[in-house]
């Protein structure tokens, strides 16, 4: 089954948790602290596997998560880092942020590798906060969590022509005639029901990938039909082979049809409307409406524009249709590749960020923010050196300041994560 569309969930991994440890040793009567730092959380990323041609492997798993970091160890020992997930897309894939629909990552490059959530980092072991005035710390910061987003997947073919038209046009049959491809045919409307790719070798070294989109009626931007679910399959291509009925077999206009096709390509998107396009009269070999066909050939004279007469189904004209196309190709850039919209590599997302958010839960102060949650569950209460640090940590960090400047009063209850205090000051 083709499937073209999918959302999933991605997780980075947890970063693991700081150690605390102090050397014990034979003959060592105090030795300090020794606790080593959590492992990295794994991350999840991206790249093209040249094989897949769907998007069908996301239809029925959704979330994605990375490998946690193993906690820190005595003797200075660092966690294990947590085992990254490799999540592999057919080429030409987008990737959006489903929030704002903005584009993340364009995957056309099959030797490039995109990192979409990255793992937390480790916490600080106890040996981090040993000093000459505290020199036995019984506390460690805990690790951070991973990055977490859903995205939308978007498969785009990356097809340097796109075979337009109405259903039944004979697009598959061209298609069939000019490549490898084995489209399936039969005398009905949407029989094709999925886009179809194929390499048209036109010998010495010449050639191109030509891509059968699915009809489009009359509508198709607006979502009528199966042509608006593989519209996007023609954004990449540098030129639109237009194949139009000319036998009038089905009593229809093919100028009335070629006007049609292209309001619903400039409606999709208006960039379609400037896409060069070289127009294929096809079925000129059962043709029953004389006069219609020779008023679109007229019309089309008039207007500027070649046309092709042709006939799939006998190849009649179909070498001199694709030697022209591949002239006008190599005129043209390379197949466009989309500029991300949202960076996420610049998000903030550092050990020490010191980014927070408060907001209310009733009458609590609710504190959230990576670095402040990860400190806010490694305290350890029973200590006063870990309340101590804790203590300075909010004061130096500008947390109790906006605490005083949302209201807050002595008494009142704050959260951290999953740690609950009353405020005082």
């Amino acid at each position: 089954m083709f499937i073209d569309k999918a959302k999933i969930f991605i997780k980075g991994g947890k970063g693991g948790n700081g150690a605390i440890s102090f050397r014990r040793e034979k003959y060592v009567a105090a030795g300090g602290p020794d606790g080593g730092d959590g492992g990295k959380g794994g991350s999840v990323i991206f790249k093209v596997e040249l094989g897949m041609t769907t998007l069908m492997d996301f239809r029925y798993k959704r979330k994605y998560t990375a490998g946690n970091g193993a906690d820190g160890m005595g003797r200075r020992k660092t966690g294990k880092k947590g085992e990254d997930i490799i999540i592999k897309v057919p080429q030409g894939t987008i990737v959006r942020d489903a929030e704002s629909n903005r584009i993340i990552a364009d995957l056309s490059d099959p030797d490039k590798e995109v990192v979409l959530a990255r793992g937390g980092n480790g916490g600080w072991g106890n040996a981090h906060f040993a000093t000459a005035v505290r020199q036995t710390p019984n506390f460690a910061k805990n690790g951070q969590s991973g990055d977490e987003r859903e995205i939308i997947l978007e498969l785009k073919l990356l097809a340097d022509v796109g075979l337009v038209g109405f259903p039944n046009v004979g697009k598959s049959t061209l298609l069939s005639r000019t490549t490898k491809a084995d489209p399936k045919i039969a005398d009905y409307h949407f029989t094709t029901l999925e886009p179809n790719l194929g390499v048209v070798d036109l010998g010495d070294s010449r050639s191109f990938v030509l891509a059968d989109i699915p009809g489009i009626i009359e509508g198709a931007s607006e979502g009528v039909g199966l042509g608006h679910e593989f519209l996007r399959h023609i954004e990449r291509t540098r030129i639109l082979i237009h194949v139009v009925d000319v036998s009038g077999i089905e009593g229809r206009n093919p100028i009335e049809d070629f006007d049609i096709i292209n309001d619903e390509l400039s409606k999709y998107d208006m960039a379609l409307e400037e896409r060069p396009q070289i127009v294929a009269a096809n079925k000129i070999d059962i043709i029953q409406d004389e006069e219609a066909y020779k008023a679109f050939l007229a019309e089309m004279e008039k207007r500027g524009i070649e046309v092709f007469e042709i006939s799939a189904a006998t190849n009649k004209g179909v070498t001199e249709l694709m030697n022209r196309t591949y002239e006008e190709l190599s005129k043209l850039p390379p197949i466009a590749v989309f500029e991300p919209e949202m960076d996420i590599e610049e998000e903030p997302f550092e050990q020490d960020d010191a980014g927070f958010e408060i907001t209310r839960d009733n009458e609590v102060y609710v504190i959230s923010g990576s670095w402040i949650e990860a400190v806010g569950n490694s305290v350890n209460f029973s200590d006063n050196e870990s309340l101590q640090y804790f203590q300075r940590a909010l004061l130096n960090r500008g947390v109790i300041e906006a605490l005083i400047e949302r209201g807050i009063k002595e008494g009142d209850t704050v959260r951290i994560g999953d740690l609950e205090f009353d405020f005082v000051y």
